[in-house]
């Protein structure tokens, strides 16, 4: 058991050491870019991604809000339960979250698709009609990135081997942490200052 926690840990640290600030960075101005325009911010994801979007809206939103930091408008598509599970048994899996933004969702807003692979049919689905409205697309992915990572206006990616799915949401996890600490900090200068 040792050895395996020693290999988890090493492989771990070493894919951190190999996170691209730049893209942390890229994202937080797209994320600010929402308050400028008074746009939306949607975050989408299946399974433990799905639990990350959930934790991200939470974190961003109601987090950094209630502690009068930022107002971000952030919802996860994945979080009503009744939506996704009418969407899935009328008309498609695929459609869940396509569905939800149809008619909805607008060219100022910003998505964050999250996919370890980046080949999950509904977020590939939300992802492409996301581009035709000329929203900004945030891919957070893992292994080779698939086809999210092709697509997406910025990519925040986890390079890992392909199965490796925990130390995969393990990243995109502190991803989040990352800039829900960045604007905690930033408010902790800023009160300083003051």
């Amino acid at each position: 058991m040792v050895d395996f926690l020693n290999r988890y840990l090493k492989d771990l640290k070493s894919t951190l050491d190999n996170v691209n600030y730049i893209d942390i960075e890229k994202i937080i101005k797209a994320l600010e870019s929402t308050i400028e325009k008074n746009s939306k911010i949607y975050v989408i994801g299946n399974g433990g991604s799905s639990a990350t979007a959930s934790h991200m809206a939470n974190d961003l939103g109601v987090g950094l809000r209630r502690r009068d930091i930022i107002n971000f408008n952030i919802v996860s598509l994945g979080d009503n339960s009744a939506v996704t599970s009418a969407i899935a048994n009328d008309i498609g899996f695929e459609n869940i979250f396509y569905m939800q933004l149809e008619n909805i969702l607008k060219p100022e807003d910003v998505m964050i698709a999250i996919s370890c692979s980046g080949n999950s049919p509904n977020i590939i689905k939300a992802v492409d009609y996301a581009r035709e409205i000329g929203s900004t697309i945030v891919g957070v992915t893992g292994f080779d990135g698939g086809k999210l990572k092709e697509v997406c206006d910025i990519n925040f990616h986890v390079d890992a081997p392909k199965g490796e799915y925990g130390l995969v949401e393990d990243v995109h996890m502190i991803l989040d942490h990352i800039i829900y600490s960045y604007y905690i900090d930033l408010d902790k200068k800023n009160t300083i200052e003051k």
